[in-house]
């Protein structure tokens, strides 16, 4: 039986963390867009006291996924909320209940910090994830259309 952890990231996580947001690009058709460099992400993650936060999931003490989250604010509940910007298990351990793990995790901490909701953007054609997070409860917002301006 696989014994499945959930960690804080820490500093010297951070060529593991590269490693999985580089991952989850290839899995999603968008490695061409990756310009995060392993001193730019420590920075980010580990030097900046209200930057992003990142839980490192284990399997058997095992590296094998992760969530990268920050908070976000809702005017009209008037309190914050969590965005998930990355959620990736490794292909091999898909399957094995490890996402549901790792987003009750962000689900308990939402709770714990008094968050009003978590949200999270799903790619149109990822068909297994889409169906995944409705099974979990979450419900998509079609209503909705994301914009971006991309600052260089």
């Amino acid at each position: 039986m696989t014994n499945f952890t959930c960690r804080k990231a820490e500093p010297n996580d951070t060529d593991l963390i590269l490693q999985f947001i580089t991952e989850l690009a290839e899995f999603e058709k968008l490695v061409h867009e990756v310009k995060a460099d392993a001193a730019t992400l420590h920075k980010s993650l580990f030097m900046d006291p209200h930057g992003p936060e990142v839980l490192i999931a284990e399997e058997n003490e095992k590296p094998i996924g992760f969530v990268l989250f920050f908070h976000n604010f809702s005017t009209f509940l008037g309190r914050k909320g969590i965005y998930i910007e990355d959620l990736y298990i490794r292909s091999e351990h898909r399957g094995k209940g490890y996402g549901e793990l790792l987003l009750s995790q962000i689900k308990e901490l939402a709770k714990e910090r008094n968050c009003g909701r978590v949200e999270w953007w799903v790619l149109d054609w990822n068909e297994r994830a889409i169906n995944f997070y409705k099974k979990m409860g979450a419900t998509p917002m079609s209503d909705w259309t994301v914009f971006r301006l991309t600052l260089s």
